[in-house]
């Protein structure tokens, strides 16, 4: 079965892609107590310029939708640099960033409020993986995901008729 997607389709469904990777790391936030470090921080700031780069691309003329996915494409290579990188922080490759620590909660609003939330905030290092799957943290799948999105969007760029499939 083939699937043919034209540019703005396609420049969809990257949107998509990077909405549920964006999602996915809210989740393990926010519904599953992983706080993210500096780095991981830093990672999603890719995915939220590229999702409404890609909504913007699905809904303009063929012309600037490829112009959107060449950007999305590179968009995600520097994502998937970023995530190579904090994978590389991780494995002892790389030294991390040394103000590397926690990135949620809310404010204190009393000096009483931020003692308390000093005895009980974890801060959180670049260098220790909070979760591994099939052997990679959520960095390196990052870097599979970003790959993957880069590699979409530069196909879908370079075709005027993108077919998924046999």
């Amino acid at each position: 079965m083939r699937l043919a997607l034209t540019m703005r389709q396609a420049a969809f469904a990257v949107a998509l892609g990077a909405a549920a990777t964006i999602g996915g790391a809210l989740v393990f936030e926010h519904v599953f107590g992983y706080v993210p470090c500096k780095l991981c921080l830093i990672q999603r700031n890719p995915y939220y310029i590229a999702i409404p780069l890609g909504l913007a691309a699905a809904v303009l003329p063929s012309h600037w939708a490829r112009i959107g996915l060449w950007l999305l494409a590179l968009i995600f290579i520097v994502s998937a640099g970023l995530g190579a990188y904090h994978s590389g922080v991780e494995w002892g490759f790389f030294a991390g960033p040394s103000d590397c620590g926690g990135g949620s909660g809310a404010a204190a609003g009393t000096v009483g409020d931020f003692m308390s939330q000093l005895q009980t905030t974890r801060v959180v290092s670049c260098t220790e993986a909070a979760w591994r799957f099939l052997g990679l943290s959520l960095a390196g799948w990052n870097v599979l995901i970003s790959l993957g999105l880069a590699a979409f969007a530069a196909l879908a760029a370079s075709r005027k008729g993108f077919s998924i499939g046999r």
